[in-house]
């Protein structure tokens, strides 16, 4: 996935091309176009060179403020949505170098400024031990891409430094299973337990853990990240799926509070992390 310019989304030089046609045959200059979707003429602008992708909201007001012909509208606006979401398989993850994905996502924490990360079946990659994290990026399967394994753990690191900056915040939504799943050895685990703890006691660090006796109306079916209310990555066995689009991310940060309403959190979730902890020792 590529960045634009301003950190936001990624580019989309036909859609913004196509607006700009349109834009053009209404007569419009950007600036008026800009007054009438109550958006800057420098966000027009970026739109129409492909600097940054337009919500499906920003579309709609834009069609309708060019009157654009409604079948062509709603196909503008499909492009839109569709662009919103997008799909990175594992595969080609692997096939760019699995290092990469995570020097990319360090930019983007590194834009950010509050993360949310729900956390339903192991620890996150901000939050591993080098050990856990060693684990969590080598291959399981036979059909696994093959990935250099040492170059992703030290990019994971690299990318943990975000935490000392003291001006972001971080949301950790961990689930019982997460915290106890045995991803390795004893030692490893008391040890990955240990961080965690150490973790939680910052100030801008907070940590839930959702107990498997709190009696949850829902299942946490899978992890997601979201950077703000601008971008949600969800985590899947193929790959990621990345939404942008306004109401995909407001969802999440729907179902992050929704979860987060049953989770133990500040010296209870502490208690609960140094009990896992004793039980792997």
């Amino acid at each position: 996935m590529s960045i634009a310019a301003d950190g936001n989304r990624p580019a989309s030089p036909e859609l913004g091309a196509v607006l700009q046609r349109f834009r053009r045959a209404a007569g419009l200059s950007q600036e008026r176009l800009a007054a009438r979707c109550a958006m800057s003429q420098s966000k027009v602008s970026r739109i129409e060179r492909g600097k940054e992708l337009p919500s499906v909201g920003d579309v709609e007001r834009m069609v309708k403020a060019l009157e654009v012909p409604d079948e062509l509208a709603v196909r503008l606006v499909t492009v839109a949505r569709r662009a919103n979401v997008a799909h990175v398989s594992g595969r080609a993850l692997a096939e760019l170098g699995l290092w990469r994905a995570q020097t990319e996502i360090k930019h983007i924490i590194e834009l950010c400024g509050v993360q949310r990360s729900f956390l339903p079946v192991m620890i996150g990659g901000l939050f591993q031990t080098p050990e856990y994290a060693r684990a969590a990026l080598t291959p399981t399967l036979p059909t696994s891409p093959v990935r250099d394994v040492e170059k992703a753990v030290a990019a994971r690191l690299d990318q943990q430094t975000v935490l000392e900056y003291p001006t972001r915040q971080f949301h950790v939504l961990l689930t019982e299973q997460a915290v106890r799943w045995k991803r390795i050895g004893r030692p490893g685990m008391v040890r990955q337990c240990e961080h965690l703890v150490a973790l939680a006691e910052r100030p801008n660090i907070h940590v839930g853990v959702v107990p498997l006796t709190a009696g949850v109306p829902a299942a946490p079916l899978n992890s997601f990240h979201v950077y703000d209310e601008r971008l949600v990555m969800v985590e899947l066995f193929s790959g990621r799926v990345d939404y942008r689009e306004h109401k995909d991310v407001q969802y999440h940060l729907d179902l992050f509070e929704f979860f987060r309403g049953y989770a133990l959190t500040g010296d209870r979730a502490r208690a609960f992390l140094l009990s896992a902890r004793d039980e792997f020792m």
